[in-house]
């Protein structure tokens, strides 16, 4: 009996070591934060999935088929980049804001599904560091503007 439990007890430490390693080596998930804009109306918060990686970066808010309506994607940059976003499998109509690294939104666009190639380029003019992907229209209809500022809590 003793044996058994040696045994047991091994097999349950070679598990939580392999275990350890591949979660380890796994891509990072998306977290959810609050995100807090704060407006001319006052303000406003937002449930956001973080997006810090490139992997994360490219794959986006892709094969959704829906996106509450307080919720978003914040993607988040190492250092100032003007990239163009593109809405490649996409299925939602988005909205983003491009925010420097204090969170001041500089520029907001629209962008349409897109679901097979050629997809347009949403290039915002400005170097930015965040960007906030949210259904069409929900900058809009939370009176947030070009100029206001958004600080995850």
């Amino acid at each position: 009996m003793a044996r058994l439990g040696l045994f047991l007890l091994s097999l349950l430490l070679v598990f939580l070591f392999v275990g350890r390693a591949l979660w380890q080596d796994a891509p990072e998930l998306p977290r959810k934060r609050v995100l807090e804009l704060t407006t001319a109306r006052g303000p406003v918060e937002l449930k956001v999935e973080i997006a810090a990686t490139p992997e994360a970066w490219a794959r986006g808010l892709m094969f959704r088929d829906h996106l509450p309506e307080d919720e978003g994607m914040l993607f988040v940059f190492p250092q100032a980049t003007g990239s163009a976003f593109w809405m490649k499998n996409v299925k939602i109509p988005l909205s983003v804001a491009f925010a420097d690294a204090h969170g001041v939104i500089l520029r907001i666009l629209e962008m349409e599904p897109c679901p097979k190639d050629p997809c347009p380029s949403y290039y915002p003019g400005v170097a930015y560091r965040q960007a906030l992907e949210v259904n069409r229209g929900w900058f809009a209809r939370h009176g947030v503007r070009e100029g206001d500022r958004w600080r995850l809590r």
